[in-house]
């Protein structure tokens, strides 16, 4: 998650292998490369522009919903669009979703899955960044409201991942309007995860004073 935030629970460390298995692409998680040109990266956990220079020998942390995580040899964390994957030596696929024609609440919930924090190989809905998600019906659309946090507070991420929400939700073709909001009440707690999350984090909160919140 961004920002360094802490759980209330252990996290077991996968081998690079392990997450090698879950990524697409030429490119395998743990895997180094050189930038085959200059580009404009963003920094975890600030949120701020990062220039990465051409030649720049990086290492691949991460390759999940459209963007690319590394490491640069200098010590920075930084993401990078999809569309400038070319500067990682990946091509991505060029074939669009199958979006079915019958817009639905669960089609809506399936696009915000494949929103992924930039460091961990969750998605937002998982790890219970989504706090509601309201669909408005209108004049042959729908204008679709929704209510996020952010962990903690001050994180720099906060303006980035609140851009990548609309962006799967874009090919919906009756979603005219995507309303984003951002708010820490209540604040997050590790309790908001879904069962798969924790378990996919290794988390143990059998004995966490959290809430155990259901998902959708």
């Amino acid at each position: 998650m961004p920002c360094g935030r802490r759980y209330a629970g252990k996290m077991r460390q996968f081998p690079p292998s392990r997450f090698a298995a879950l990524f697409g692409g030429k490119l395998k998680s743990g895997e180094s490369t050189t930038t085959t040109r200059d580009a404009l990266a963003t920094q975890i956990p600030s949120g701020i522009p990062h220039p990465v220079p051409a030649g720049t020998r990086v290492r691949l942390t991460q390759s999940l919903g459209g963007s690319y995580t590394v490491m640069t040899d200098q010590g920075y964390m930084v993401r990078f669009d999809a569309k400038d994957a070319d500067v990682l030596g990946i091509s991505p696929e060029e074939a669009q979703a199958q979006v079915p024609t019958e817009f639905s609440d669960k089609l809506v919930w399936d696009r915000l899955r494949t929103v992924y924090d930039p460091e961990i190989p969750v998605n937002v809905v998982d790890l219970g960044l989504i706090y509601d998600c309201q669909i408005v019906p209108m004049d042959n659309a729908h204008q679709i409201e929704i209510t996020m946090t952010i962990t903690p507070p001050r994180c720099g991420m906060a303006d980035v991942l609140k851009a990548d929400i609309p962006r799967p939700l874009a090919i919906l073709r009756t979603a005219t309007q995507v309303n984003v909001e951002v708010v820490f009440e209540p604040p997050w707690h590790p309790g908001r995860m879904s069962e798969g999350a924790r378990l996919q984090l290794g988390l143990d909160l059998d004995s966490s004073p959290f809430q155990m919140y259901g998902r959708y």
